[in-house]
């Protein structure tokens, strides 16, 4: 098999003498990226240092913000973590003991303006290497036939008309800003008003070797009207992103790849997913992000066997060449089936030329119900690009997406 890595991108934090259930691994999101996870990045870091509003878990709000409770703000201090200073620019120091690979606390406070044009069309240089009750028993273990390439489809203009649901994730990391691909997806506890995200886990954690990405932010729709890198320099920010920018406040993925998660997927790729709970940046008059863009997926945590599934198309920013990130593609084709290792779930694999930044952008199929659903995301794919391969959603994922439902559930 040719070298694979992660298309680029929290889990509230474990013991490192200890583990938590695979189902329902807590994040405490940063941002971050991975292809055998596809992300990519990095760039130079020419964030400003001033900032306004913070957040995080918390209570209500008066200007759309949410605050950070005192009591958080105190258990943060405790790992070292001022937030004052943290929004003054002190989120730019990666040194390990910092990282907070094992806090429980979740730390994304909101940095109001980081994410402007520029630093948003900047994340994409230098970008990442490489990118049921159904009887799915069959499928175990199988890895079919490299499939043939299918060359990446421009996504048709407006994104929010023909795919409203996706869009683009933004972070940092100790290499610099990266990017990743996003969907919203529906919210149990709020029908018709979801503002959760579905990503690749490798987008929100370094897997293994590190820790949260920070910063986190998604742009639905990004570049909507589908502008050239020269266009944009002189578009202002309403349009680059027209339905705003909404921060994670809140994000899980799972142990297993917490735990084996890595810059070409490891064995953690089977559970390479994340979900993120997001708020508006600048508040959103009471609309959530599902009433915002007008769309949010299901999600099928029962798919059918590979062998009956007739389609799957992904959706995607791929910015490494020759993409440049600022446009969004998909990729249609019959799944095959690829194994990384016989005990873990068997992923989905499709023939597709997208590259790194392609990472955590959602897979549609018919579900469960006869009804297109969200079924996986872009997770890894070889260095010369011609497929990438998805994780399979099963009860670890239905475990992480109910426990952020759950989080949020009264608010």
């Amino acid at each position: 098999m040719r070298p694979i890595r992660p298309l680029k991108t929290a889990r509230r934090g474990r013991s490192a003498r200890g583990r938590t259930s695979p189902v329902a691994a807590a994040v405490a999101i940063g941002a971050a990226l991975v292809l055998t996870a596809t992300a990519c990045g990095p760039s130079e870091d020419n964030a400003g240092d001033e900032s306004s509003a913070s957040q995080s878990a918390g209570d209500g709000n008066d200007d759309g913000k949410v605050k950070i409770p005192q009591d958080i703000q105190d258990r943060l201090k405790e790992h070292g973590i001022d937030l004052d200073k943290w929004k003054g620019g002190a989120w730019k120091n990666w040194n390990k003991d910092d990282w907070l690979r094992e806090a429980g606390d979740y730390v994304n406070p909101i940095i109001e303006g980081l994410w402007d044009s520029d630093r948003m069309r900047d994340a994409d240089k230098n970008p990442d290497r490489g990118v049921e009750e159904n009887d799915i028993s069959g499928d175990q273990g199988v890895t079919d036939p490299t499939p043939e390439p299918v060359e990446a489809a421009a996504l048709k203009t407006p994104y929010d008309a023909s795919a409203p649901a996706s869009g683009k994730l933004f972070f940092d990391s100790p290499d610099g800003s990266m990017v990743c691909s996003a969907t919203v997806v529906e919210d149990p506890a709020h029908p018709g008003k979801s503002n959760m995200v579905w990503t690749a886990g490798h987008c929100v954690h370094a897997g293994a070797k590190g820790g949260w990405y920070r910063n986190i932010a998604f742009v639905p729709s990004y570049n909507n009207t589908g502008k050239s890198v020269d266009e944009l320099e002189s578009t202002p920010k309403e349009e680059v992103a027209p339905h705003g920018v909404w921060w994670g406040d809140w994000a899980q993925t799972s142990d297993q790849w917490i735990e084996n998660g890595g810059p070409t997927g490891g064995t953690g790729a089977p559970y390479d997913f994340a979900v993120i709970h997001v708020t508006p940046e600048k508040g959103s008059e009471g609309k959530s992000l599902e009433e915002q863009v007008g769309s949010a997926l299901p999600v099928d945590f029962n798919a059918k066997a590979v062998p009956q599934i007739a389609d799957m198309t992904a959706t995607g920013y791929p910015a490494a060449p020759p993409f440049d990130g600022q446009k969004a593609f998909q990729c249609a084709d019959k799944p095959g089936r690829l194994s990384i290792s016989k005990p873990d779930p068997t992923m989905y694999r499709i023939g597709c030329t997208m590259t790194g930044g392609s990472s955590g952008g959602g897979w549609v199929a018919e579900g469960s119900d006869g009804k297109p659903a969200l079924v996986s995301n872009t997770s890894i794919g070889p260095v010369t690009a011609g497929w990438l391969a998805g994780p399979r959603l099963g009860k670890e994922a239905k475990g992480i997406y109910g426990e952020v439902s759950k989080k949020f559930a009264d608010k």
